[in-house]
């Protein structure tokens, strides 16, 4: 009953949150906000955008991941579209974790497509 109670009193966005991140702790990944140290980790969430931006001359799909705890960008190098990415779909991804410009990113990962909720 109480956590009926807290949910009723919570904002939309720290319940759709507190969902994210109990959906990507059942597929076994990594909050977000504990990566960190160029070490490999499996993180999973939801593609909030997926642009298109030129790194070097070369194209780049960027695609905008958030789980729940915090955000990583996904980068694609040398690709100007990837089919299934793209915002609004669940994913799974896995891949060296590194900070760029003060911001996560995880370049050329392996990704899953999740079905949605």
């Amino acid at each position: 009953m109480r956590g009926f109670f807290s949910r009723l009193a919570s904002p939309q966005t720290e319940i759709e949150a507190q969902e994210l991140r109990a959906e990507a702790e059942q597929t076994g990944a990594t909050p977000i906000a504990s990566c960190g140290g160029r070490r490999r980790f499996c993180v999973a969430g939801t593609l909030r955008t997926v642009t298109l931006r030129p790194r070097g001359g070369s194209p780049a799909l960027e695609a905008e991941l958030y789980d729940g705890s915090d955000v990583i960008d996904l980068v694609w190098l040398g690709r100007r579209k990837i089919a299934g990415i793209e915002p609004g779909r669940i994913v799974k991804a896995e891949g060296l974790v590194s900070m760029q410009d003060g911001r996560k990113v995880m370049f050329n990962p392996r990704y899953e497509l999740r079905p949605g909720s």
